[in-house]
């Protein structure tokens, strides 16, 4: 691994270790991409390699403009196309995450959305946790992961990535992002607890209602408005 991307691949490794730490990830089920600085590449997890045995240099560089390798001896995630698609459209994106998390999988192969019904939800997401179109017959035989990251782009046309950074792929499971590696991996730590939350509360009562809007807008507002006011300033 040449010196320029080291940096880049310690990050992306560590946050696809994280996502174990946080046991969102069963097996080999999951992945996490990080963007380079200049926006011109990403390292990302390599196909089915055992999180036990990672390091740095495992990690597979690929450039966004192209989807060619540029660094790396491994084959990269199967899920790279959908990565890549959604670096290209989606600005201020720097990290992705794909988990298939039970509680959030289980809303996704529901192919329901993850309502707000509290205002833990709301400190995270601006609203519900949306879902995907499935997959056409068609998508599915020719280019699989790229039409994932079409769906998820489709999905989105009227909808911001920064305040909704989460997604549900119907009958699949969910991505999440963020404006770095580490804070893609915080995003979908944060969904797995909502979507448990959510789980929970409609057991509880099936016609749960949603948290009223003004509710929804002061606790997201106040972790992520430009009045913010929760936690300390940065020095």
């Amino acid at each position: 691994m040449s010196k320029e991307f080291d940096k880049l691949c310690e990050r992306v490794c560590q946050a696809n270790l994280d996502l174990v730490a946080h046991g969102l990830v069963t097996m080999t089920w999951g992945n996490v991409s990080g963007l380079s600085d200049d926006g011109l590449y990403f390292a990302i997890k390599p196909s089915g390699v055992p999180y036990d045995d990672m390091q740095p240099e495992h990690m597979v560089v690929v450039s966004v403009e192209t989807g060619e390798i540029v660094e790396g001896d491994l084959r990269p995630s199967s899920d790279t196309p959908t990565h890549r698609l959604l670096y290209t459209k989606f600005e201020g994106v720097g990290g992705i995450v794909h988990t298939h998390s039970a509680k959030a999988t289980a809303f996704a192969q529901a192919r329901r959305e993850i309502p707000c019904l509290g205002t833990t939800h709301a400190d995270h997401f601006h609203g519900p946790v949306p879902v995907t179109r499935p997959l056409s017959a068609k998508e599915v035989e020719d280019g699989y992961e790229a039409h994932t990251g079409d769906v998820i782009i489709e999905r989105f046309e009227d909808l911001d990535p920064i305040t909704a950074p989460a997604v549900l792929v119907a009958g699949h499971a969910p991505f999440a992002w963020g404006k770095d590696a580490a804070e893609a991996v915080k995003n979908a730590v944060a969904l797995e607890a909502v979507a448990a939350m959510a789980l929970d509360t409609l057991l509880i009562d099936p016609d749960a209602r949603v948290l009223e809007p003004y509710v929804l807008a002061k606790h997201y507002d106040r972790k992520h408005g430009k009045d913010a006011y929760y936690g300390q300033v940065e020095k």
